[in-house]
């Protein structure tokens, strides 16, 4: 079983930016899927971002233009910039390979 476990969450300011990371416990099999996910409080878990192994990324229209997943081989982390926040992306942000899930870091945009 992969552990995932995310970092980086805190509080912005709105128009601020956050950068999250995900360590993985292992090297992943390919073909893989890493994805980012998030949950406001009082709605359901959507998807943010995914990045494949072969290098190909999707959002969210919610985050097109503002947010950008990435991986680093070698220190197995995905990661999650997030730029010109709003208080629309509070929420916990989790990192889910397809079969785990991470712990969840808070992620709260306010003045």
């Amino acid at each position: 079983q992969v552990q995932l476990v995310e970092s980086g969450g805190g509080l912005a300011k709105p128009g601020g930016s956050l950068r999250l990371s995900c360590s993985i416990s292992r090297r992943l099999f390919t073909p893989y899927t890493l994805y980012w996910y998030r949950q406001a409080p009082g709605k359901q878990r959507e998807l943010v971002a995914s990045l494949t192994s072969f290098g190909t990324t999707d959002y969210a229209n919610f985050v097109k233009g503002r947010f950008a997943i990435s991986r680093d081989d070698d220190t197995n982390t995905m990661f999650l910039q997030m730029n010109s926040l709003e208080p629309e992306d509070t929420a916990v942000y989790y990192c889910h390979t397809g079969t785990s899930w991470g712990q969840g870091t808070q992620v709260t945009v306010a003045s």
